[in-house]
């Protein structure tokens, strides 16, 4: 029971607040980042982007926890984070001043592919320092 309790809170709680962030981001109505267009349209998708790559690393890392079979990371991280991104969107949909868009969810799944890659393909390819780091921090098992 206790090794359950710890899983839970080292490796899916994080990731589940992460998931609260992002819906309570969503729940705010949209202000302007910037008086320039194109400023507060880069500032917006990188903020998707770097959404998406957090709660992606962190669901990796989560589901390394569990044993998850490699071959079937990827694929579960990225439904899982589509999921996500499209249920985000239509709760966005209720929210003051938002609307849905499927470039957001384009944008969102950028960050999903760049959190697989770095977690999948980068990460486990590098040595020294960086593995062992990613390796205590549980996102890689060596």
């Amino acid at each position: 029971m206790a090794k359950k309790v710890f899983l839970f809170l080292n490796y899916w709680l994080p990731f589940l607040i992460w998931a609260i962030v992002i819906f309570m981001f969503s729940a705010n109505p949209t202000t302007r980042a910037s008086e320039i267009h194109w400023q507060d349209f880069v500032i917006k998708k990188t903020a998707h982007v770097v959404e998406y790559f957090v709660f992606t690393a962190l669901l990796l890392r989560a589901l390394i926890s569990q044993g998850i079979f490699r071959r079937f990371l990827g694929r579960t991280a990225f439904i899982a984070g589509l999921f996500y991104a499209i249920s985000d969107e239509f709760h966005q949909s209720f929210t003051p001043g938002r609307e849905p868009t499927v470039r957001d969810i384009m944008f969102d799944v950028l960050g999903i592919l760049f959190a697989l890659f770095f977690v999948l393909r980068f990460l486990p390819s590098t040595g020294g320092l960086v593995r062992l780091w990613a390796n205590k921090l549980g996102i890689i098992k060596s």
